[in-house]
């Protein structure tokens, strides 16, 4: 476990000072409800604009996939907005597009010059992903792509708004 690189709070996503924080979107890149809506209300409008660039050019953000943008009036440089999967049963790939949706991240803040990133609960609100396999698909996901990317981050903090996911969170990351 890459336990120095990985950190986790109790808190506020559009609060921390990080290079980007991620942002749990929906496909339509508008905002919407829980973080999304948090964020696009915390960030400004320059962040909705820059997602309605992003719409005309490809049409919106698929699951799985991320997309990046400045990060309006929030105190990090980047908003990095991703699609996680909406939970059905599990037997619909939810697992691999809830992985997709933090590697790409990941992966968009490396290409970017991020050091520092902080990722919400994706897909544990609205979207129904039962809390504990989603925390344990986000550690395994970050922990494989440290390991295959050494050095590539300072900090991944994991930023859970209430007291379940954070203690759902302590127990994953400790084992």
């Amino acid at each position: 476990m890459q336990q120095q690189v990985i950190q986790l709070i109790q808190g506020d996503i559009t609060k921390v000072e990080t290079d980007a924080i991620v942002n749990a979107a929906n496909s339509s890149l508008l905002g919407g409800g829980g973080v999304d809506g948090a964020i696009h209300r915390a960030g400004g409008r320059q962040i909705l604009e820059e997602c309605m660039q992003i719409r005309a050019r490809q049409g919106g953000c698929a699951t799985g996939e991320a997309v990046i943008t400045t990060a309006g009036k929030l105190p990090a440089r980047f908003v990095i907005h991703t699609v996680g999967p909406v939970w059905q049963g599990g037997n619909r790939n939810e697992p691999q597009l809830l992985a997709n949706a933090y590697r790409n991240s990941l992966q968009l803040a490396l290409e970017n010059d991020c050091r520092t990133i902080a990722f919400p609960n994706i897909s544990t609100g609205i979207y129904g992903y039962p809390k504990e396999l989603a925390a344990d698909v986000a550690i395994a996901t970050v922990n494989q792509y440290l390991k295959d990317h050494p050095g590539s981050f300072d900090t991944i903090l994991f930023v859970c708004f209430d007291d379940e996911n954070f203690t759902i969170y302590q127990k994953a990351i400790t084992g």
